[in-house]
């Protein structure tokens, strides 16, 4: 009977977690398209690393953690301001995805501060503190309803084919960009 109980949970986990590819919006209860499901997953993903960073001690797992945070943010909005925001560009209003890439400046170059210093280095963990709370401010811009994603979602744009050469584009960079880093 146990067997027979955590077999049955088993299957019910692995098609949970198969049904959670394709996530549904609270809203419309409909599934995002790709592009928006992508870019959502590496918001969590980073936002988890930068809650991650704040319990560290140790400089060396400190120094790992944010060039990992450093390496995904930079691909991430590579791939935005390669394929993303230009092509939603007429869905979107343009002061939102001007705003966007004026952020993204931002992000870059506090990124940059940051690697150019050590985590002994007086305001390291400040700064890291910042972006994370900067890019914080980006994602809600970005998620929030009438927000980015939600014009993209309501234009003529086909955001599952864009999806693809997100996902494509994101491929080629950390190849390209994580091999330079190590």
């Amino acid at each position: 009977m146990a067997t027979t109980a955590a077999n049955s949970q088993g299957s019910k986990s692995k098609s949970k977690s198969a049904k959670s590819t394709t996530r549904r919006t609270r809203r419309t209860n409909r599934r995002d398209p790709l592009a928006v499901t992508l870019l959502k997953r590496d918001h969590r993903e980073v936002e988890g690393w930068f809650d991650e960073y704040e319990q560290l001690e140790n400089e060396a797992e400190k120094l790992a953690l944010f060039n990992q945070i450093a390496l995904a943010l930079k691909v991430h909005t590579r791939i935005e301001e390669e394929i993303f925001y230009p092509e939603s560009r007429g869905e979107v209003e343009d002061d939102m995805l001007d705003e966007a890439y004026v952020e993204h400046d931002g992000a870059k170059k506090l990124i940059a501060e940051i690697e150019a210093m050590k985590p002994s280095d007086e305001f390291y963990d400040a700064k890291v503190k910042v972006l994370g709370e900067y890019i914080k401010h980006h994602v809600k811009e970005e998620e929030q309803p009438g927000g980015i994603f939600a014009q993209a979602k309501k234009g003529e744009d086909d955001l599952d084919a864009m999806g693809e050469r997100l996902k494509a584009r994101k491929e080629e960079l950390m190849a390209e960009m994580g091999a330079k880093a190590n």
